[in-house]
């Protein structure tokens, strides 16, 4: 069997196409796994893994120990607001106390961006990142990828438009990374406040006009409003947002084509899309959570498999 070129997660732009091809065909067996009666394989018996979030998360650390007991790994939760954190330990003392207990695999969200690399550095187990602050977040692109190739059968080729706020998300980062390594073309479309000065740079257009943007694209990825990472106002109102940047069924209706409509959640319905956008048909938001398992089933025992040699 293939193996990664890599013995951590810390980023798309750290791996290569054939690493994304060998997770992909990797997914699609453990696929298949999660959707028979008995949905567990023995393979990760011996690997102990430990989620490491620093950040609230509900998608995303639900999707990774739900990766992770499929497996049959054992599983350690740590949440930073429960812990010696607050009492001012710093993030090496914590993981090094938390590998003493012979813990082989560490799944990381963190406020600050290059937590992960940091960390990779420092520590002799193996890391993924399940998001660093606005700079990466490699599974949710995996998935995203991996979603797109099942409904439109190859990510190369395909015109992928990302629509929202591009500044703080590590979503579209980890989505530009991923999609032109596998020959797809990127746009971003959003307020010119929420587009990254220099992202041109990167190869991907830019659009401040949606029905452009829409029209130009075969499948839209739509990002909420980070409001959270905001200490300043971005633009006037949520409502002047939502009728430039939101895409609602009339809108969808109007193009000259179908396009297929995304999101990595959580969503803000009415916000960035309407109920009747999310729930419909060109929509393949659960299918992208179903997958969120697959995928992250797939890298945890690629990863492992590195471990065990």
């Amino acid at each position: 069997m293939s193996e990664l070129s890599v013995n951590h997660l810390l980023g798309i732009k750290y791996l290569n196409k054939e690493d994304i091809q060998l997770i992909f065909e990797t997914a699609d067996h453990f696929k298949e796994v999660i959707n028979r009666p008995i949905k567990k394989v023995p393979s990760l018996r011996d690997i102990t893994i430990a989620n490491l979030f620093f950040e609230n998360s509900t998608r995303t650390k639900l999707s990774f120990e739900l990766a992770e007991k499929r497996l049959s790994a054992d599983v350690i939760n740590f949440s930073s607001s429960q812990s010696s954190v607050k009492k001012g330990e710093t993030l090496i003392d914590t993981v090094n106390n938390i590998l003493s207990m012979k813990v082989d695999m560490v799944v990381m969200r963190h406020p600050n961006p290059g937590a992960g690399v940091f960390l990779s550095k420092h520590v002799k187990a193996s890391i993924i990142n399940a998001g660093d602050g606005a700079h990466e977040h490699p599974t949710q692109a995996l998935l995203d990828s991996y979603s797109i190739r099942e409904r439109l059968g190859d990510v190369k080729g395909k015109k992928v438009v990302i629509v929202g706020d591009i500044l703080h998300s590590r979503v579209a980062l980890s989505n530009i990374f991923a999609l032109q390594l596998q020959g797809a073309q990127v746009m971003v479309c959003g307020p010119k406040t929420l587009i990254p000065k220099h992202i041109n740079e990167l190869g991907v257009k830019v659009e401040t006009n949606l029905r452009k943007a829409l029209n130009w694209c075969d499948v839209a990825n739509m990002l909420r409003v980070q409001n959270e990472r905001m200490d300043i106002s971005y633009f006037p109102s949520t409502r002047e947002y939502t009728q430039q940047f939101g895409v609602n069924k009339d809108l969808l209706d109007s193009l000259d084509k179908e396009i297929t409509i995304m999101h990595p959640g959580p969503i803000n319905r009415g916000v960035e899309i309407t109920s009747d956008v999310a729930d419909s048909k060109q929509a393949i938001i659960l299918n992208q959570v179903e997958n969120g398992v697959a995928v992250r089933m797939a890298v945890i025992y690629l990863l492992a498999s590195k471990i065990k040699q």
